[in-house]
This record gives C-alpha cells, sequence and structure tokens, in this order.
C-alpha cells in the first residue's frame, strides 16, 4: 500500500506547529534512552506514537519494555524495513509485522501503535498507522494478534523502558533522528492526535500539538529539547528517561518540520561505512566511492560545509548520474576539490586552491542562479572553482580516492560540531536556519525542507 508522504524536499507545506529539535542516534555508539516505571499502569491500553528518520539499514530495536528475559514487549525495524511488534512472556502472545517498508534515509515518517487488548475483533486490538494511514500486517511467517483482554508486558510496575534498543539485553541499537516521542498509557488513540493531513495538499502529513494530552500513569512525552537533558519528560509527569552514551551533540535541528540532506547510504557504493545520523562516512579499504547527499537543487544559492578527518576524500557536488563507486570528478558528472589544492572533473586535475589536511573544514558555496561553486577552507574563499554547471539538479557529495583510513563528516545546518569533533559556533543563514561553523555567505542558504520550500 503506498505510505503518504511527509513535508518532502521542496513542499511547499509551512506546519502550524513547528518540532525544534530531534534526537540523533548512532548505532555503532550503543545509543539509548533508559527508565524504570515507578508504578503499575495500564497493560491493555497504550499508545506509542514517534517520527522517525532512519539512518541505518540494519535490523535493530525502537523501543520496549522487560521485567525479564522472558516477560517482554519489543518494536523493531529489520533490514528489509519492515517494522515489527512483539510480546513474549514464555512464548510470543503479540506477534505482528507491517507490510509496507520504510527505507527512505531521506524522510521522516510517523508511526503510531494504538493498543486495546479490550476490543472483540481482534485486527482492533493492535492497531499500526504510518503518516497517518492504517496499515495491514504480515501474514508471512506469523501474524499473532494478542488474545481479548491481554495484559501486556508494557507498564508493568517496576519494568525497564528503554529507546533504541532491545528492552531486556540493551543490545541492537538503532540509528535514526527521533521527534516528540510519546507513550499514551490508559489510552487507544487516533493517529489524528498526534498530526494531520494538510489541507491544500492532502497527501502530506503533518504533526499537531500534543502537549494537550493526556498521558496517563506511566505515560511520558519526549521532544528533545533540552541539550543538558536529553530525556526529559515534557508530559508534567517527570517521567524522565537516563540517557546512555548520548549527550549534548546528539541533538539536531533535523526535524519532522524541517527536513535536512544527508548522505545516502542507499546508492550503490562500495566500502564506505555511514554514522552520525548518515553525516559521517568511513572507509578502510582501497576501494573509492562517489557518495552523494540525499537532496539536490537546480536553482537557488546552498552553503554546507565538511570537516575532513583524514585519507583522500574530496568533497564536491555531483548530478544524478555521476558515478557513485568513483571518486567524485572522475567523469564529466562529478566536481571535487582535492586535498592537495586541485580541483577535479571529467578525470582531469587542475590548479585551484590551497591544499587541506585532516581538522580542515571545506564550506561550499553552490550558485545555481548562476551555475557556479566556490570552495572556502576554514572559512577563506578559494575562488570559484567551476563554473558552467549542468542545469540539473546538483548534489553535494563527498568521495573517497582509492585510499585507506578516509574519513569525512558533512554538516547541512543539522550539527555545527560534527559529531564532537569541533565545538559548533552557531553561524545560521539569512532565514536563522542551520548551525555552521563558519559565517553563511550572503545570499545564500541550508540545504532544509524550508528553504526548498521558498527558493527551491
Amino acid at each position: 500500500m503506498p505510505i503518504n508522504s511527509f513535508l518532502y524536499p521542496g513542499a511547499k507545506v509551512e506546519p502550524a506547529f513547528t518540532v525544534a529539535n530531534s534526537l540523533r542516534t548512532n548505532r555503532g555508539s550503543s545509543d539509548y534512552l533508559s527508565r524504570t516505571n515507578g508504578s503499575a499502569g495500564n497493560r491493555r491500553t497504550f499508545t506509542i506514537s514517534y517520527w522517525m528518520k532512519i539512518a541505518t539499514s540494519s535490523s535493530a530495536y525502537i523501543f520496549g519494555t522487560a521485567t525479564s528475559g522472558t516477560n517482554i514487549i519489543d518494536h523493531y525495524s529489520s533490514n528489509t524495513g519492515a517494522i515489527t511488534m512483539e510480546a513474549y512472556t514464555g512464548s510470543y502472545t503479540v506477534r505482528l509485522t507491517s507490510d509496507p517498508i520504510l527505507r527512505d534515509q531521506s524522510a521522516w515518517y510517523h508511526i503510531c501503535y494504538a493498543i486495546d487488548t479490550t476490543q472483540s475483533t481482534e485486527a482492533n486490538r493492535v492497531k499500526l498507522y504510518i503518516n497517518g494511514s492504517q496499515t495491514t500486517f504480515n501474514s508471512s511467517p506469523y501474524k499473532v494478534f494478542p488474545s481479548q483482554n491481554l495484559e501486556l508486558p508494557y507498564n508493568q510496575n517496576g519494568a525497564g523502558v528503554t529507546i533504541n534498543c532491545q528492552s531486556n539485553y540493551n543490545a541492537e541499537f538503532f540509528g535514526a533522528y527521533y521527534c516528540e516521542f510519546c507513550m499514551i498509557d490508559g489510552s487507544a488513540l487516533a493517529p489524528t492526535e498526534f498530526g494531520e493531513f494538510d489541507s491544500d495538499s492532502p497527501t502530506i502529513w503533518k504533526p499537531k500539538d500534543v502537549s494537550g494530552l493526556t498521558f496517563g500513569t506511566n505515560g511520558f512525552h519526549l521532544n528533545f529539547e533540552n541539550a543538558s537533558s536529553l530525556g526529559a519528560d515534557v508530559s508534567g509527569n517527570g517521567n524522565n528517561f537516563t540517557v546512555n552514551n548520548l549527550t549534548s551533540i546528539d541533538q539536531s535541528t533535523d526535524t519532522c518540520t524541517n527536513n535536512y540532506a544527508v548522505l545516502n547510504p542507499l546508492l550503490p557504493h562500495d566500502t564506505a561505512q555511514f554514522s552520525e545520523g548518515n553525516l559521517k562516512i568511513t572507509q578502510s579499504s582501497t576501494d573509492g566511492d562517489g557518495i552523494r547527499a540525499t537532496i539536490g537543487v537546480i536553482k537557488g544559492k546552498w552553503y554546507w560545509e565538511v570537516l575532513h578527518g583524514g585519507g583522500n576524500a574530496s568533497p564536491g557536488i555531483a548530478t544524478g548520474s555521476a558515478s557513485t563507486t568513483d571518486y567524485i570528478g572522475s567523469d564529466a558528472n562529478g566536481f571535487s576539490y582535492f586535498i592537495n589544492g586541485n580541483k577535479y572533473t571529467g578525470g582531469s586535475a587542475s590548479g585551484y586552491g590551497a591544499s587541506f589536511t585532516t581538522g580542515d573544514i571545506i564550506g561550499h558555496a553552490l550558485d545555481m542562479d548562476n551555475n557556479q561553486i566556490t570552495f572556502y577552507k576554514n572559512g577563506s574563499s578559494q575562488g570559484v572553482a567551476f563554473t558552467s554547471l549542468p542545469d540539473e539538479f546538483i548534489f553535494p557529495a563527498i568521495s573517497t580516492s582509492n585510499v585507506s583510513s578516509v574519513t569525512s563528516t558533512s554538516n547541512f545546518g543539522q550539527d555545527g560540531s560534527f559529531a564532537g569533533a569541533k565545538t559548533a559556533q552557531g553561524n545560521s543563514d539569512a532565514n536563522g536556519y542551520g548551525n555552521f561553523y563558519y559565517s553563511v555567505p550572503s545570499g545564500y542558504y541550508a540545504i532544509n525542507s524550508k528553504n526548498l520550500a521558498e527558493f527551491g
């Protein structure tokens, strides 16, 4: 079944309710949130709602609860992109996997589980909504609805609750961005309590303010706006979470109301590894990759930064037809700035600017109104590098150039610390968007959905 879009790049939709921050989790850093229920809640009726931008293709857990290794309920995403809810108390009492698969790592999804085991019809006991529409569950290899009036492991007194890992082992961590993570104890709510379709663009699902909801005993609302306390519950219940392996650098401005570009791991590539919300790539082999971002532009003026972490990583730009299994500039569809100061396109090098090394930040000022790009080294312009760029969609890009130990971290405005490698300087564009290390050149903007709606 089709999944409704949500603020796709360039969508001319301005939500009435704006989400300021998200939580970015990194699979390889064992990031998760945890708390222990201080009292019993409703074990038959509750709702889980959250917004998620996927940043890994591996099977991993999103939330769960447990009192022991045999009394658990978990929700996870498989490596196929399907999402599954399971409850286990010696045997599986719930085991449901979505028919739709979620693979788009450039988009935000709204997930809403409404649980009510008191319902007489089994299909009404667990309902899953994705971007406002109810989904079906796959019958292969299993499809187990809870029995009527079953008390699930959720909401038990003393039960541990986790977000972003397997509930009973604190393992199998997910990589994602999360917004507006809520649990409603005692009510099975419709998704329209958390979002709504746009009146002018009826396939666009957008968030609503949930502050007026009744959250119940163990209910919580995590909005991730307090960087020093990312597990703070703002529902009024005080059901705060402990942060594990997370710090203030894991707060992002990439949200379900302002979607930023990230690097795209779904395009063919050799051995590059993605982390930190698809902003960082590492490569320890001798393969070359040309990694493009998820959002391309065809008009307007755009700015982003890349922190060089070592090796022959060369930042630049590429069209949609540029090679992704060779360095950017290996063909006529890519344009890059190499560490020795040369620039590359069409497989040929020519002199351009200063050389750069580990720790240097390369700024990109892409002017698609005049089809040219200027690179900056640590805030200093190196002059116009390429003119007469193709009059088609151009994507930010970064390449590894057939050497080992390559590291590169991009910032399209959502993380001015480059995953903690630098101290963020808080520079934004003229619209107030982005957190850049260096000042944004006059007239240039961060690549995000709000700017694209105005200029893209």
